[in-house]
């Protein structure tokens, strides 16, 4: 080997390892992420797996807004296209990325239209999916959704009732709550601050932007004894002591 080749050889392998580098590095875009996630959501009415199998990576960890986790194989069954009847769409909205290097970062809205035998139905979601890149190809490592809480619609309120519910209650010595009724209109207060109960049924209210609900119960005699803070399925319960 002459002087020439010899010098040509540590030009030539470092070349070829920059252009396997540059091979396997496939930049992406937000918009690419946001299309590529679009065509997951429109294959969710159909059933269609394809899109799932795709973009997820075999690893993947998946967070569903009803707390299930699943694995690829568990959320590619879990694909199966709505029933007779059903139909809806879901658009992403207000989408934010952060790109660096080979992991991708979408975290966006995704707004949910249902119709169910001609009545629809509207939720909204907040989803935050993690992309990875390996071997030049971009896949969702990582995926968390949660749902917005939305107020119950407001129900009819029967005031004759308020008599029942104004009173005093409390939780343990010197934590207590009043509620009070001003006109055809029932408040909850507390240290100060004063909450309206609204109706969702004539004896089940709730506080505007709060989850959870506000029950009145009743002792076997018929009188209000205690009032029931109802949050996630569990009770914090107040006692009414006047």
């Amino acid at each position: 080997m002459n002087r020439k080749q010899r010098r040509l050889c540590p030009l030539v392998t470092l070349f070829f390892a920059v252009t396997l580098a540059c091979a396997g590095d496939v930049p992406i875009t937000q918009e690419e992420l946001v299309r590529r996630t679009q065509e997951l959501y429109d294959a969710v009415v159909p059933g269609n797996r394809a899109p799932w199998k795709k973009y997820f990576a075999d690893d993947c960890v998946f967070a569903d807004e009803k707390g299930r986790v699943f694995d690829k194989p568990k959320l590619i069954v879990d694909i199966t296209g709505l029933p007779a009847g059903y139909s809806g769409t879901i658009k992403i909205e207000n989408p934010q990325s952060r790109i660096i290097g080979n992991t991708a970062i979408l975290s966006y809205d995704a707004d949910e239209t249902e119709t169910i035998f001609g009545q629809n139905l509207k939720a909204r979601y907040h989803i935050t999916d993690t992309w990875l890149q390996r071997n030049g190809n971009w896949q969702i490592i990582a995926s968390q959704a949660h749902r917005y809480y939305e107020d119950p619609a407001v129900g009819k309120t029967n005031p004759k009732k308020f008599a029942d519910y104004i009173g005093t209650y409390e939780l343990a010595p010197g934590q207590t709550r009043s509620v009070i009724a001003e006109g055809d209109k029932l408040f909850v207060e507390r240290n100060g601050k004063k909450e309206q109960l609204l109706p969702e049924t004539s004896e089940i209210f709730f506080r505007k932007g709060v989850e959870g609900r506000i029950l009145f119960r009743c002792n076997t005699n018929g009188k209000v004894d205690a009032l029931i803070d109802r949050r996630n399925n569990e009770d914090v319960i107040w006692r009414k002591t006047k």
